[in-house]
């Protein structure tokens, strides 16, 4: 009998319709071969649901995410909505939708395939062997922190706040998410904050320090968040797991994207401590070319395999999907993104098709 799972699909903006397509006939493609069945439930998120009903995260949204054992996200946002109140940006949705699932730990890995060295602006020297993850505190932190806002002082100036805050508990829940990741990779966890100067990371630091002592398997180092953007550039190889707070997080996790040569190829997962966790790429809408089939729709595919990992258990899935990729790489097939000389440019649904027919039996 196949195990059956009820996917949440939130195909957002821009190309997310066009790459959640491809994820999803992949997801359909390798069910069969591991005996598992989907159900995949569409909802609004986004620029879309604004459009649609006027809000970016509507209720019925949140509702059919938190009853779901995963959620699929592509992406959100278009320079149409960048002009709406903060409360109705789709932004602003994808912070609701992450605070209604409690959804407090993003893993974002960052490796380098061996076939698209040459695509990335460092040295292949540099970058050749990276296979890092980050740890990205997700629901605390400046973010979300209060007060916040735009206020007139008393002598009628503008002045605005943002309060970056953490408690004891909220840093020692990703600690520990972050030292068990660390534990099943190389055992290494570089912690990263900026205790010289905010009170809040001498916390964060003293937190970490404290919760080492439970994980003598894992070399536990702090960095710097200036010295950590530099040395990630400069050395990354050093790198095997980064833990760190939400704002220093959404920075180092996009410089490290952009070691592979291409944000396209990257996926994500938002995790909490029950319920469904959030799997989605790290890139954007990308509206200039939406509808135009040269999206890139492997970061969204691998994003389905982190969440057959990560979300669904079913790690044998994930791999055959990975394997899948690296096996088209290799055969020299490119999106535009991606594109070098001596190789064969395809567009985003045949990408899909390309994939399909390697996991076929």
């Amino acid at each position: 009998m196949a195990t059956p799972y009820r996917i949440a699909v939130l195909a957002g903006d821009g190309i997310g319709p066009e790459i959640t397509a491809v994820a999803l006939e992949v997801l359909r493609a390798i069910a069969p071969r591991f005996n598992l069945e989907f159900e995949f439930v569409p909802a609004l998120v986004g620029g879309a649901a604004i459009d649609a009903v006027g809000e970016p995260l509507p209720a019925a949204t949140l509702k059919t995410c938190r009853q779901s054992d995963a959620v699929l996200l592509a992406a959100i946002g278009g320079t149409q909505w960048d002009n709406l109140p903060r409360h109705l940006r789709p932004e602003t949705g994808l912070l609701a939708l992450r605070a209604g699932l409690g959804l407090f730990a993003n893993l974002r890995p960052a490796k380098i395939f061996p076939q698209l060295i040459h695509a990335s602006s460092l040295k292949p020297e540099v970058i050749a062997g990276v296979d890092l993850m980050v740890v990205r505190e997700l629901t605390g932190g400046i973010y979300f922190g209060q007060p916040r806002g735009i206020f007139t002082t008393e002598t009628g100036e503008q002045r605005g706040v943002n309060t970056m805050a953490y408690t004891a508990g909220e840093i020692d829940r990703i600690g520990r998410v972050a030292f068990e990741i660390a534990r099943k990779r190389q055992g290494k966890l570089c912690s990263v904050d900026k205790a010289n100067v905010l009170e809040v990371s001498q916390l964060w630091r003293d937190r970490l320090s404290a919760l080492s002592i439970e994980y003598p398997d894992v070399a536990l180092t702090h960095l710097y968040v200036d010295n950590a953007a530099m040395q990630l550039v400069r050395a990354p190889k050093q790198f095997d797991t980064i833990v760190t707070a939400n704002l220093f997080g959404d920075i180092l996790s996009d410089i490290a994207a952009m070691l592979t040569g291409s944000i396209g190829m990257l996926p994500s997962a938002s995790l909490g401590e029950s319920g469904p966790g959030l799997f989605e790429p790290v890139h954007g809408s990308a509206p200039d070319i939406a509808g135009q089939d040269k999206a890139n729709p492997l970061a969204m595919v691998l994003s389905a395999a982190m969440m057959l990992r990560y979300g669904l258990n079913q790690p044998a899935a994930a791999q055959a999907i990975e394997e899948a990729i690296t096996a088209v790489l290799d055969r020299g097939y490119r999106t535009a993104d991606l594109m070098a000389e001596g190789c064969t440019l395809v567009g985003c649904r045949e990408m899909g098709d390309l994939l399909i027919k390697e996991l076929s039996p």
